[in-house]
C-alpha cells in the first residue's frame, strides 16, 4: 500500500508510491553518457576558460588571491537577474507590491578544467569553491540591502544548465523568499513546542535508525530523508548545530569537501552522471544566531520529472523508497 509521509522541518507531504515503487538501479539512464568525457580540457570560446577572462571589473575574487594560474573564479553574471546599482525600495499600489531588483548575482567558477565536474575534482579544489562561497556570502550578507544568500549549482540540461564549463552560483537577495521563510516558521514552531531544533532532531534518528544514511565523517553525515521529494534526494547536514553556513571553521568546510565528493561520486558512478541540482541551505542574513535554524546541503538528481500533480497540490510522488535509494548508493564503491 502506498504511504504519505511528512517532512518535519518542511510539513510537506510525499507520496510514497510503493505500487509504483522502481528498483534503483532502473533510474540510471543508460542512453545517457558523461558529455565532459568527450570535451577538451580547454575552450578556447568559453568565457570561464584560463585565458578568456572579462576584465577586472567582471571579476570579483580568485582564489588563490592575485594568482595567475588561479584554481577558482568568482565573476560578476553576464546577464544577471539582479543589480548591484541602486537602493531597495518598496512600492505598493493597492494589492500590487514590489521592490527594486538590487542584489548580487555572481557565477562561480569551479576549475581551469573544461572537461570535469565536481565528482571529479579533488577534495582541495572542492574545499576551495565552498571557501569562495564563504568569502562572498559574507561579502553580501555585510551589504544592508541583503536579506537572504542563495548558494546553487545547476549540473545538466535538465537541471537548468546552459554552459559546461563547472560552474556554480549564488545570488544575494533583497528579500527573503516565501519558500524560506516558510520552512523558518516551521522551524520555529517545533523549537517553541519542543526546545529543539528540528533538524538536530531528524539528524538524531536518522543515526539512529541508519537505514537512510549514505555516508558520514566527522563532521557531516549525508542520508536520505524520511520524506525524500524525490528518488535519491540526499541531505548533507553538519552535525554541529549552527543557523549559518558562513560561521563553519575551515576544519569543518574542509570535511565538507570531502563528503560532498563522496556523495557526488556514488551519484556519477552509481547513477551514470545524472543531471543533479544541489542547494546550500543557509538562514537568512539577520537570522545568524536563530536557535531554531540549522544549515544543510540539499541534492536533488533529477531522475524523474515535476508534472501536474506537483504543481497543483504541492505535493510530490516519490517512486522510490528512500531506504532502497540509500542502501543503493551506499554499495557503491567511489
Amino acid at each position: 500500500m502506498p504511504e504519505i509521509r511528512q517532512n518535519m522541518a518542511t510539513k510537506q507531504w510525499v507520496i510514497i508510491s510503493t505500487e509504483r515503487a522502481r528498483r534503483p538501479e532502473e533510474f540510471i539512464d543508460l542512453s545517457h553518457r558523461p558529455v565532459h568525457e568527450s570535451l577538451p580540457a580547454y575552450d578556447p570560446d568559453c568565457p570561464f576558460c584560463p585565458g578568456n577572462e572579462e576584465g577586472p571589473d567582471m571579476e570579483v575574487l580568485r582564489l588563490p588571491q592575485g594568482a595567475d594560474d588561479w584554481q577558482v573564479r568568482v565573476v560578476k553574471n553576464k546577464y544577471p537577474a539582479l543589480t548591484q546599482d541602486g537602493e531597495r525600495v518598496r512600492q505598493f499600489d493597492g494589492v500590487n507590491r514590489s521592490i527594486s531588483g538590487v542584489g548580487y548575482h555572481e557565477v562561480v567558477v569551479e576549475s581551469r578544467l573544461h572537461n570535469t565536474t565536481p565528482a571529479l575534482l579533488e577534495v582541495e579544489q572542492l574545499n576551495i569553491v565552498l571557501m569562495a562561497f564563504q568569502t562572498r556570502g559574507v561579502v553580501m550578507s555585510l551589504d544592508d540591502r541583503i536579506e537572504h544568500v542563495i548558494y546553487f549549482k545547476n549540473h545538466g540540461p535538465r537541471a537548468g544548465t546552459s554552459l559546461l564549463h563547472p560552474h556554480s552560483q549564488i545570488i544575494g537577495l533583497p528579500v527573503v523568499p516565501y519558500n524560506v521563510r516558510g520552512r523558518d516558521e516551521e522551524a520555529r514552531r517545533f523549537f517553541d513546542d519542543t526546545g529543539a531544533c528540528v533538524y538536530c532532531a531528524m539528524l538524531a534518528d536518522e543515526l539512529k535508525e541508519r537505514s537512510r544514511l549514505i555516508s558520514e565523517n566527522d563532521d557531516f553525515v549525508a542520508f536520505q530523508p524520511y520524506a525524500a521529494l524525490s528518488p535519491f534526494h540526499t541531505w548533507i547536514m553538519p552535525r554541529e548545530h549552527h543557523p549559518s553556513f558562513l560561521m563553519v571553521s575551515p576544519v569543518s568546510i574542509r570535511r565538507l569537501a570531502e563528503i560532498c565528493r563522496d556523495i557526488l561520486r556514488r551519484f556519477h558512478f552509481g547513477l551514470n552522471d545524472p543531471d543533479y541540482n544541489i542547494v546550500l541551505r543557509s538562514a537568512p542574513v539577520k537570522a545568524w544566531y536563530a536557535d531554531h535554524l540549522h544549515w544543510y546541503v540539499s541534492v536533488i538528481p533529477r531522475v524523474t520529472q515535476t508534472a501536474g500533480f506537483e504543481l497543483g497540490s504541492g505535493m510530490y510522488i516519490n517512486t522510490a523508497l528512500p531506504e532502497h535509494s540509500a542502501a543503493f548508493l551506499r554499495s557503491i564503491q567511489v
